[in-house]
């Protein structure tokens, strides 16, 4: 699931994009992105296990409730943003499959909506259960058409493994470190890693016994991304995109007629929407619960809760040992509002550009991993809050500080306008 929610139209275009401008050289950045992404998760769930808290009631167990009404108004932004590139993924990727509409713009709006509005009757119909059956149904469409198609146009299992383990940058008129930088940021999505530690309350995974089982998951999980990312970066390499708004999968679709035949052009797109709807389809579910959780925090708990964390003696472990996690009620209203909210206001967006949608969605995720990497080096780092057998290890250190630099740079970079 999480696989699939990270996976979504941005992979589809930068990847495309990336691999027919500069090839398979940069498979290497794929690999990268995926394995920071994991590096950032296994931290988060080692955390939740660990001491009983989600990040965000770990934000006010440390800062005090004040730190929510910060990250309020930007999850309200970032929301808008992803909800408005998943409806235009979908919609675009319908388009392709069924070109009805004259103008490409017009068949991107009609289909976003209308697949946003079956995404919120189906988180509403059938919960978690009914989001967990899809997704995996999902989840082996866009795997296996996606990952055949780029077996057929294999470039040659040489180039591949220098792609893999030999990193290079192209210079493609100057902009091969920007593209290889996008690559790598945009693998595996951003703001949704923080859902993952709902989907393991949901699961029943609620103690440090359930570590392993978590690295396993999310392991599987991230290799996952990081072959999809690879296949669309190969299937890329072998065809000219000119295509980069609307008309993108359209173009590459066109492309791919030629070496694949009729019938593997369409079982690309279908591939294709797979991935795109399933990445709606996560995001409609997971993302309420961040919502949720920030109006219970503020609303329905003690406000003194950060003050009384500080006052305790007891450590972190004995502290949380003795409580129960709290599950999000998925019928209330703060989650129900949230998820008719994230699916209809972000429609605007439906009505400007696919590719400053995308890109938009890409820099607002972005701008929150430095945060979250330092609060995993400060959290994960102490004993006292998370014991001596569950610290970060040096290379988890180290990584996460490579993460809080990189994603530092990329942020910085995107706001003055140097990618």
């Amino acid at each position: 699931m999480l696989a699939a929610t990270g996976v979504g139209g941005g992979d589809l275009a930068t990847g495309t994009f990336v691999g027919s401008l500069l090839g398979t050289a940069v498979l290497w950045a794929v690999v990268l992105g995926a394995f920071l992404k994991f590096v950032v998760t296994e931290g988060l769930a080692r955390w939740q296990l660990v001491t009983g808290d989600t990040f965000l009631e770990g934000l006010v167990h440390t800062m005090g409730p004040p730190i929510l009404w910060v990250f309020l108004p930007y999850l309200l932004l970032w929301s808008f943003f992803v909800g408005a590139a998943q409806m235009s993924a979908c919609g675009v990727a319908l388009y392709a499959l069924f070109p009805v509409f004259e103008n490409p713009d017009q068949g991107k709006i009609v289909f976003g909506m209308v697949t946003s509005i079956v995404g919120i009757g189906l988180v509403i119909k059938g919960g978690y259960r009914l989001f967990e059956q899809i997704m995996r149904i999902c989840i082996a469409i866009m795997f296996v058409i996606v990952v055949v198609t780029a077996v057929v146009l294999w470039p040659g299992t040489d180039v591949v493994l220098q792609g893999l383990f030999m990193p290079t940058i192209p210079d493609f008129d100057g902009l091969g470190l920007t593209w290889t930088v996008a690559l790598i940021g945009g693998v595996g999505g951003t703001l949704t890693v923080l859902c993952y530690g709902y989907w393991l309350r949901e699961d029943g995974r609620v103690s440090s016994d359930d570590i392993w089982a978590c690295r396993v998951d999310l392991g599987a999980g991230y290799a996952m991304t990081a072959i999809f990312g690879i296949a669309m970066v190969i299937i890329g390499s072998n065809v000219e995109i000119e295509g980069q708004g609307t008309t993108l999968l359209v173009t590459l679709s066109e492309r791919l007629e030629e070496p694949l035949g009729v019938w593997g052009k369409w079982l690309f797109l279908i591939g294709a929407f797979g991935a795109v709807f399933s990445s709606l389809l996560g995001v409609w579910q997971s993302v309420p619960y961040l919502f949720a959780d920030c109006w219970r925090l503020l609303f329905l708990e003690p406000t003194n809760v950060g003050e009384t964390f500080k006052k305790e003696k007891a450590t972190r472990i004995e502290r949380v040992n003795s409580k129960a996690p709290v599950m999000i009620d998925t019928s209330g209203l703060p989650y129900r509002s949230f998820l008719v909210i994230l699916g209809v206001v972000p429609m605007v967006g439906l009505f400007w550009g696919f590719q400053q949608v995308q890109k938009l969605y890409t820099v607002t995720g972005a701008l929150f991993f430095p945060f979250l990497a330092l609060a995993l080096l400060i959290w994960n780092g102490r004993s006292d809050w998370i014991g001596v057998q569950f610290k970060n290890r040096p290379i988890t250190a180290i990584a996460l500080i490579g993460i809080l630099l990189f994603f530092s740079s990329l942020g910085v970079r995107t706001i003055f306008g140097i990618y």
